[in-house]
Order: C-alpha cells, then sequence, then structure tokens
C-alpha cells in the first residue's frame, strides 16, 4: 500500500508570528536559494519584516530581488512589501564569511589584540579559507541578526556543501580545532606560570617546534603561534555563541525546512538529514520537493504514448505527432521515476509533511518568478 505524505501548509508557518527562524538545508544545486528568497518574498507581502541570509547567490537572484549586488549587510528589497495594507518589508545579504570573522575580533577584543589577530597572515588564510569556516560563520551571523531583534522572520539559506551535515557540525568543527593539541602547545609557553615550569614546558616545545619548523617554515610556525596566543583571550566567545546559536536552532520558533530535488541522491541525503535534525532534536517543519515533473495530459500512460509513436512510425504517417507522443511518454516515465522517489522517502519517514514545485521553464529572474515559487510552495 502507497503511503501518501501529509500537506506541508507553508503559508501557516510564514503567518506564525512564533517563527522567527526558517533555516532551509539540503545538497547543493536542489533551490535553496531560490526558495529561501520565494519564501522571504511571500512572508513580507503577507506582512511579516523579513532578511533573507543567502550565501554565494547566483548574480541573477540578485537581479531578481531588484538589488545590483548583495553583501554582508541587508539591503531592502523594493517592490516586495506587499503595500501599505500588509507593513511587509524585505531584506537580503549575502554572507561575506571573512568579513564576519573580523567583525567577531573586533567586538570581542580591545584594539590592539584585534589589530594583532586581523593582521597576522595565518588568520587571513583561515578567516577565508579554513574548512568549516563558512559554515560557522553562517551560524554566527544568524546569531547576531536574530540578538538584533530588527527582524520578525529570519530565512537562512545554508551553505552549499557536500554533506548536508557541515551547517550543523561547523561549530563543533571549528572549537575542535581551536581548542586542539597542536593549538594548546603552541599557546602553552605563553600560559604557563613560573620560571622552573617556563624550562620544562620549553623544552618539551623546542622538540616540538624544531619538527615543525621542517615542516611548515618558521615564519609559518611563527604567526600561527602569535595568532593563537592572541586569540586566546577571545576564543571563549567563539564557543558560548555557538552554543547559544545551536540552542537558538532547537528552540520553539525555529523551522528546518529540507530542500530536495526528486533524485536518488537529493532524496537519499534529504531522508540522512531528516534522521539527523530528529537525533539533534532540531525542529523539522517538512520537505520541500523542487523541480516536479508533471504532465498535462496524465491518462496517458507512457506505454499507451509509445504504443502510438510506434504505429504512427510504421504507417510513416504524421511524424510531428508521433515525436511529440515520444516526449510525452518520456515525460511520463520521468514523472513516475520522481514518484518512486518521493514514495521511498515517505515509507522511511510518513510523518514528515512534504510540498512539491513543479519544475519551471526557465530560471526565476525577477521578482514575479520568485512570487510565483512562493505561490506554488503554498498550493
Amino acid at each position: 500500500m502507497t503511503r501518501t505524505a501529509p500537506a506541508l501548509d507553508i503559508d501557516a508557518i510564514l503567518d506564525d508570528p512564533d517563527t522567527r527562524i526558517i533555516v532551509c538545508c539540503g545538497s547543493g544545486g536542489v533551490g535553496k536559494t531560490t526558495t529561501a528568497a520565494a519564501l522571504g518574498l511571500r512572508a513580507a507581502e503577507r506582512g511579516r519584516s523579513v532578511v533573507v541570509l543567502t550565501v554565494d547567490p547566483a548574480r541573477r537572484l540578485a537581479q531578481a530581488m531588484g538589488l545590483t549586488e548583495l553583501d554582508n549587510t541587508p539591503r531592502r528589497v523594493n517592490g516586495a512589501d506587499g503595500g501599505e495594507q500588509t507593513g511587509g518589508e524585505l531584506h537580503a545579504m549575502m554572507l561575506d564569511m571573512k568579513r564576519t570573522f573580523d567583525e567577531i575580533i573586533e567586538a570581542h577584543a580591545d584594539p590592539e589584540r584585534a589589530q594583532q589577530i586581523l593582521t597576522n597572515p595565518f588568520y587571513q588564510s583561515l578567516s577565508s579559507s579554513f574548512s568549516g569556516t563558512q559554515e560557522y560563520m553562517a551560524m554566527e551571523k544568524l546569531g547576531q541578526l536574530r540578538r538584533s531583534n530588527e527582524w520578525d522572520l529570519i530565512v537562512v539559506d545554508t551553505p552549499p556543501s557536500r554533506s548536508a551535515l557541515d551547517f550543523l557540525d561547523a561549530p563543533e568543527r571549528l572549537g575542535r580545532f581551536l581548542d586542539g593539541r597542536l593549538i594548546r602547545i603552541l599557546t602553552a609557553p605563553a600560559k604557563v606560570g613560573g620560571r622552573s615550569a617556563f624550562k620544562l614546558l620549553n623544552a618539551g616545545f623546542g622538540v616540538v617546534a624544531g619538527i615543525l619548523t621542517k615542516v611548515i617554515g618558521a615564519q609559518v610556525l611563527r604567526d600561527i603561534q602569535l595568532f593563537v596566543t592572541a586569540l586566546d583571550a577571545v576564543f571563549g566567545g567563539f564557543r558560548q555563541r555557538a552554543e547559544q546559536t545551536y540552542r537558538l536552532l532547537q528552540a520553539p520558533g525555529t523551522a528546518f525546512l529540507v530542500v530536495a530535488a526528486p533524485e536518488r541522491d537529493a532524496m537519499r541525503e534529504a531522508s540522512y538529514f531528516v534522521e539527523r535534525l530528529a537525533e539533534e532534536r532540531m525542529p523539522l517543519a517538512g520537505l520541500v520537493v523542487n523541480r516536479v515533473h508533471r504532465s498535462l495530459a496524465p491518462s496517458l500512460s507512457a506505454a499507451r504514448s509509445s504504443a502510438a509513436a510506434e504505429d504512427l512510425e510504421a504507417r510513416g504517417e504524421h511524424e510531428l505527432t508521433a515525436a511529440v507522443l515520444r516526449l510525452h511518454a518520456g515525460r511520463m516515465q520521468l514523472a513516475a521515476r520522481e514518484q518512486r522517489q518521493r514514495e521511498h522517502f515517505t515509507s522511511a519517514h510518513p510523518t514528515v509533511p512534504i510540498a512539491q514545485v513543479p519544475a519551471m521553464p526557465e530560471d526565476v529572474h525577477d521578482l514575479a518568478g520568485l512570487r510565483q515559487i512562493g505561490q506554488l510552495l503554498a498550493s
């Protein structure tokens, strides 16, 4: 017996004033950014004050919002407020992970120490390219936006990543790095007290430093030492804010939407993410399946369409009609494969509500396109 998934009521989520954060997550290339933008637009036009935090959006999406660019500062999207009757408004921003990292240092270190960190070559590399930094900074920026209390709804487009779990794992991963054995060794000489203890520790450190110097070079080692020593005073803030944001994601008022395409790999990753969210006690609102293929003539099966095309081809008649029948048969077969993927997901997660968005003939390129996606999400 085929299970039918419950319908996902998008408007109920957007209209609930207790919903303060919506997190769109999933694997890359499934339409997360477009979904997040469409949700933000629909919420604004229904009276909410919304900011959409996105990561690495396509330039055409910024243009669709009527903006020439998106950066680390929320920008008002004109024409996305629903008029005076609703009172809503939409802002959008793109995460600049290095600028966000810089802001953390500037806010939690005295000016002299902040300057030491910001000009350190190792920090400059860490803040722009270290694995997990982008995901951690997305969490950090989310916390900043929520603490500002300037918007009553924040929509987050999580970073594109190979693993859908990176967004949840990033704070712990960065924390493990900053609290790791090597970092403790490098900061130990600056922390230890007493001359005899210092001599003993320095003897051991000298051995380690000698090995590291041969491997990575003396200047790089010196940069790392200066960085971790300067960062030590503000390190506690990293963990504290990461824990606060993590608890915020678990709290009532947050809604996770897993976004997928009706393909095997994307649906498998969506299923894995649903299970992980349950393990972490994150509030899952439902699944959004984008790019669903449908037919305007669903009563004409793929088998009948193929048979009719073969008959016309055998008689050498109506070549164009035969070609259309072939296309229809292929589309029906594709729709059937996609339906099986959704049914497989629902059999494993029968209580997860699903919203389906049909495949569009072209990419979204303006607010009207985002508005249409929002309507399809809510239908």
